[in-house]
């Protein structure tokens, strides 16, 4: 670690200090800040760009992404990608018959199911890398990623490897600018979704244990019975928060109101539905939920809690308060939390006009704002890739770099999701990974060191195979010029930062900039 002495000094140093600013920023610095809130940092020529166009007009773009063109190298690479044209069926058929084959083989020949399902977790962190690091519809990627995050759905559990695909692109992407009520009610129905939180096997309590001809079910094939958990992370997370409001009998009743909302696996598989009411398994008595009476009326009493958490005043501050959390401070200002409420009431649970309230605060254009958040491991390796130009050709080394870091794509296992506060990411350790990472980055070896091993992927070991040695190792790219990279960065780099840089050797200086303090914060 000795190369690295003068990089941990520097951090040190800076951290210590805080962070000061004048009350505007420089019209430079106003540009790389939504550069870096509104997407994921500057590329080459970014910074120019916006400069060029002016911040407002950015914005402006950033919130309409269906005016920006993707460019045809972007679009054919997606395209290249099996999973990004495949259904959520077509998908979970594949895993099924690769495990069923997995069952009827011998011990020795076993592994098609770990090595369809490496394949499509492959397919599906590729295609989320690659539009993150190059697409220039850097808002849409923030907010996919924003959505996902409050909507969690651990990649890792029993069926979701084959569904988390289709649940970004299906039921995430295309309501994540639109009405919060259409995103609500596309999740709840999406089978990742069903099928992560339990609500699929969700049933009256009193469900008799009788098929249609009356006939004993056996109790190995008989419905589980109420099952609570999506209920409960509807109101908890989704939508109230936690304190919110309502009961723990209050969970209960939900959890009535959706019973009998499911997907049947095997029937996706064959093309079917990814979503399906069954009558026979809903609980058909009166609910009493959040101080009302709901009559039974089967399917419609869901569709109903969707319409009054949707708009309910408890969660329109709790989405107010993540959204100024992401994209202003940790501790965002109450009265900007206020305003991006009452917006979304108005706007009768619009998403656009509330981020459009939000850019043009004088909260989030403040200096204050600026360098005000920590980046996420996610955050921090997307950033890199994007400053030093670098292209997600194998995503392999990437995935391990972001386990390593502590934030797996798709990897987390509570439906909480990831915490994007600085309390929850900087440490002594965490920082030693991230210069590790920016090493390997800065000296063009991201692309052929570190290849994945189970201990890689802790969490979520399972869920991988070991990379084989026979497995030949990309080409070395070209060493990362410090120059360009504090020339994309511009003003994100302090003059006292450069200065500490450049009297270092030059082999040094890339890796110094993505391991910088200054680089770490946006």
């Amino acid at each position: 670690m000795k190369r690295f002495r003068a990089l941990l000094l520097l951090t040190a140093a800076f951290l210590l200090s805080g962070l000061a600013g004048a009350a505007e920023p420089a019209p430079e610095q106003a540009a790389l800040h939504v550069l870096n809130r509104l997407g994921y940092g500057p590329r080459p020529g970014d910074l120019e760009e916006v400069m060029r166009i002016g911040v407002d007009r950015y914005v402006e773009m950033q919130l309409n992404p269906s005016s920006i063109a993707l460019s045809a190298t972007l679009a054919q690479r997606l395209a290249a990608l099996p999973i990004e044209s495949q259904s959520a069926g077509d998908a979970l058929a594949a895993l099924l018959q690769a495990r069923d084959q997995d069952k009827q083989a011998g011990k020795a020949d076993r592994g098609l199911a770990k090595e369809t399902q490496r394949r499509i977790v492959e397919q599906t962190v590729q295609a989320r890398l690659l539009r993150a690091v190059e697409s220039p519809r850097q808002l849409e990627e923030v907010m996919v990623d924003f959505w996902f995050n409050h909507f969690n759905v651990f990649m890792f559990k029993g069926l979701d490897p084959a569904l988390v695909a289709s649940y970004e692109r299906d039921a995430i992407r295309p309501h994540a600018f639109g009405n919060f009520r259409d995103l609500l009610g596309a999740t709840a129905r999406h089978p990742a979704m069903l099928f992560y939180l339990d609500n699929w096997l969700s049933s009256a309590a009193n469900d008799q244990p009788l098929d249609a001809r009356g006939r004993t079910i056996p109790a190995a094939r008989r419905i589980a019975g109420l099952n609570e958990n999506y209920a409960r992370e509807l109101m908890e997370l989704h939508t109230l928060g936690a304190d919110g409001g309502y009961t723990e009998q209050d969970v209960t009743e939900l959890a009535r109101m959706f019973t009998g909302w499911t997907f049947k696996p095997q029937e996706l598989a064959r093309g079917g539905p990814g979503f399906r009411f069954e009558a026979r398994r809903h609980d058909g008595g009166d609910k009493v939920w959040l101080g009302r009476r709901i009559a039974a009326q089967g399917q419609q009493e869901g569709e109903i809690a969707l319409d009054v958490l949707a708009l309910h005043p408890s969660t329109a501050r709790r989405l107010a308060f993540k959204l100024a959390q992401y994209f202003v401070a940790d501790q965002p200002p109450p009265a900007l939390v206020e305003r991006l409420a009452r917006r979304y009431l108005d706007s009768g649970g619009e998403i656009r006009p509330v981020l459009r309230v939000l850019f043009s605060s004088s909260e989030f254009r403040n200096a204050s704002a600026v360098g005000a958040k920590f980046k996420t491991p996610y955050r921090f390796v997307v950033s890199a890739m994007r400053a030093a130009a670098l292209p997600v050709d194998n995503a392999r080394p990437i995935m391990g770099a972001l386990n390593r870091l502590g934030m797996p794509l798709f990897g987390c296992a509570t439906p909480d999701g990831y915490k994007n506060t600085e309390d929850a990411w900087l440490n002594p350790d965490a920082l030693a990974r991230r210069l590790d990472f920016a090493a390997l980055a800065a000296s063009g070896r991201l692309a052929s060191a570190g290849m994945m091993t189970t201990q890689d992927m802790d969490p979520p070991a399972q869920a991988w195979t070991p990379v084989p040695e026979s497995t030949p190792a990309a080409p070395p790219t070209t060493r990362i010029d410090s120059g360009s990279l504090l020339h994309t960065l511009g003003p994100g780099v302090s003059a006292a930062t450069r200065d500490a840089i450049l009297r270092n050797p030059p082999r040094l200086q890339a890796a110094m900039v993505l391991g910088s303090p200054d680089f770490m914060r946006y």
